[in-house]
């Protein structure tokens, strides 16, 4: 009856660590996404600048450069942005690492404790097996004798 239990446990533990295992792989996924928005930010801030170079050779009306002025200012504070949401990401993504690694040695545990109640059960069964033919040979020995 343990052993069902412990069986149980197990499955309970290994259910557990998928669903972390899940979990871990979203939050890298989040993470790399959030990553890609950024470079795609920081791409089109780069080809915006380059634009404005291209412009400014040709004759830029200060209006207008002031106007580009604030919209670079604008995609430099969502970069910043983006990049306190990167670091929000990767924190999360480390926390259900670590929770992910912690539910692998749990599981692991409940493991060992199943495969030592089997070694016990098998060197018990052994035992009395081995106990059983030395009273068989015993009873023969005696009735060879008399």
């Amino acid at each position: 009856m343990a052993d069902k239990q412990l069986q149980q446990v197990l499955r309970w533990e290994q259910d557990k660590e998928d669903r972390l295992a899940r979990d871990f792989q979203q939050a890298q996924q989040h993470w790399q996404l959030q990553r890609s928005k950024l470079s795609g930010l920081e791409n089109y801030r780069l080809d915006y600048l380059r634009q404005l170079q291209q412009k400014g050779t040709q004759g830029l009306k200060a209006l207008s450069f002031g106007q580009h002025q604030a919209f670079i200012g604008k995609l430099d504070k969502a970069c910043e942005e983006q990049n306190k949401i990167i670091a929000k990401a990767q924190m999360v993504a480390e926390q259900r690492k670590g929770q992910w690694l912690q539910q692998q040695k749990k599981r692991k545990a409940v493991e060992m404790l199943l495969d030592k109640k089997r070694q016990i059960q098998t060197l018990h069964e052994a035992r009395q097996e081995q106990k059983l033919l030395d009273e068989v040979s015993l009873q023969r020995f005696i009735r060879a004798q008399s």
